[in-house]
């Protein structure tokens, strides 16, 4: 599918892309490192991945891709709330940060081909990213397991929150195990990914990740299963498995997905809906329940929202929640429409990850790692370029004696 023609310095724009989406906040690390520092590495790797993309593709040549489109139109409402005094300068820089985003996605969309190149891309990065938690659990296990987060695994090196590294472990397993029932790579190597990164996961206690890869990957799979007798065996072991599971480590499981909290707590979804119910009832002008107040730092009243929905809403807007829906609703419906297939699996459970953790995190309407698994989803359901015709083979011209040339009247 053209992937093996891919540059290399796609594949490192690709893992700068990833480097900014990984925010600023979080725990406290072994070596301090002031928020200014970090700010201006992940600021300055998308500079350098949009300089990378372009140096790749000066021709500025683009996939079509209503993903992309939509998400180009979700600038409008950004920009234009954003450009109110009220908003701050901050508001502004966000939604530059967010064009150069979009504008470097673009760019690479020009190697969306059907083809599992940036599912790879998309693991190495994510990978690395673990392997820097895993260092820092061996490094300083007080650091990387603080009571401040109620025991539950952060990062030690680079400030990662455990819903952060929750996420990235759930969707890279989700993907190598995609990949293994596909043939794409073997056990050793899917081994190698998947078994640290459910220790990390369950580390974390996260349980909108662990949610949302059983259910992505229960639906991706179920997409193979009339066409691959692999993911019918992989489905069947693994409903066996969870069934045995549920009835020796029931209590075990109950102890970990509820984390020590309280009923009252737990129904609260740990305090977000108490945030959730402040956000819709605060008063609004029309200008900001159409457009919103401009892109922030998805909180309200100095809490989290947590929650996609919800952020988009305030910050971007009605008109910002449509865009939103629009393109998830889009990408699941093209990958519906499409045979089944590998990339179709993948850009399922991506799909479906997204959405499962749209309820309790916020990411949709902004530069995040959750438009990043979309646009893999989105390549991954691009159609396969069309190759250039092969160029038609010169005939040799016979060549005619000259004798032969002259005309002779007889």
């Amino acid at each position: 599918m053209g992937t093996d023609h891919t540059p290399k310095l796609v594949g490192t724009a690709w893992g700068l892309l990833v480097l900014n989406t990984l925010g600023s906040a979080g725990a406290k690390t072994v070596v301090p490192l002031p928020r200014s520092l970090i700010q201006m590495v992940t600021m300055g790797a998308l500079a350098v991945a949009f300089t990378l993309a372009l140096a790749v593709n000066l021709r500025l040549r683009v996939r079509p891709s209503a993903y992309l489109f939509l998400l180009t139109l979700l600038l409008v409402p950004s920009v234009i709330s954003s450009a109110d005094p009220e908003s701050g300068f901050g508001a502004l820089f966000r939604c530059a940060r967010l064009a150069l985003f979009v504008a470097t996605l673009w760019l690479l969309s020009r190697w969306w081909d059907g083809g599992t190149t940036f599912v790879r891309h998309h693991i190495r990065m994510y990978f690395l990213v673990l392997g820097s938690v895993a260092a820092g659990l061996a490094i300083s296990p007080g650091a990387a397991l603080p009571d401040l987060y109620g025991g539950r695994l952060v990062g030690a090196l680079w400030p990662l929150t455990p819903p952060q590294i929750g996420q990235y472990a759930a969707v890279i397993i989700g993907l190598t195990v995609l990949l293994l029932l596909g043939r794409r790579t073997d056990r050793r190597s899917a081994a190698v990914v998947v078994v640290p990164s459910l220790v990390l996961l369950a580390l974390t206690h996260t349980r909108t990740a662990t949610i949302g890869l059983f259910a992505g990957l229960a639906l991706a799979i179920g997409s193979l299963v009339l066409t691959s007798a692999a993911a019918r065996r992989f489905f069947t072991w693994t409903v066996l498995c969870a069934a045995v599971a549920a009835v020796v480590l029931g209590s075990a499981l109950q102890a970990w997905f509820l984390r020590g909290q309280s009923q009252e707590n737990f129904t609260s979804l740990t305090g977000r809906a108490k945030v959730w119910d402040a956000l819709l009832a605060a008063d609004r002008t029309t200008s900001e329940h159409l457009l919103g107040a401009g892109l922030g730092d998805k909180s309200f009243g100095g809490l989290p929202i947590d929650n996609s929905w919800l952020a988009v809403y305030h910050e971007q807007g009605m008109t910002g929640v449509v865009l939103v829906a629009a393109f998830v609703v889009v990408l699941g419906g093209v990958a519906l429409l499409r045979p089944p297939s590998l990339s179709r699996a993948c850009a399922i459970f991506l799909i479906s990850y997204c959405a499962i953790a749209s309820y309790t995190e916020a990411g949709l309407g902004d530069a995040s790692p959750y438009l990043l698994h979309l646009a893999v989803a989105a390549s991954l359901l691009a159609a396969p370029a069309r190759a250039a015709p092969l160029p038609a083979p010169d005939v040799p011209r016979r060549r005619v004696p000259r004798w032969a040339q002259r005309s002779e009247v007889i």
